[in-house]
């Protein structure tokens, strides 16, 4: 099994409506993602992906995000937390890569850091 990853950061604000302790409060993370693909074959390049495909769905997605309230955007309904969040990127990446000639398959995983330390994962 092959495996690359591309990486992409953001800055966005949050809180977490059903949350109660300190993330209830407005605050904001300088997010890091991670986006996985894999697979068995490589292709006539020797490459399971090209990682520029990968990079340019990836911070299609993550540019929208940048310097946003989460919670303004109704897919989170007022709970961005790190779970959701991997999980909207990667249906938004997911959704991109056969028009960019890729497919969608190969997408594997999507990583949020919010901090250097404490991530979340969404995986096929």
């Amino acid at each position: 099994m092959f495996s690359v990853r591309v990486e992409a950061e953001f800055a966005a604000a949050h809180f977490l409506s059903h949350y109660h302790g300190k993330c209830e409060n407005l605050h904001g993370h300088n997010y890091r993602i991670r986006l996985w693909a894999r697979g068995n074959t490589l292709d006539a390049g020797a490459m399971l992906a090209d990682f520029g495909v990968l990079k340019q769905a990836l911070r299609t997605v993550t540019a929208a995000l940048d310097h946003t309230n989460l919670n303004d955007n109704p897919i989170f309904s007022q709970d961005p937390s790190a779970e959701r969040i991997a999980h909207f990127i990667f249906k938004e990446v997911e959704a991109m890569l056969p028009e960019l000639q890729m497919d969608p398959a190969l997408l594997w995983a999507v990583d949020v850091f919010e901090t250097p330390r404490n991530m979340a994962r969404y995986e096929r």
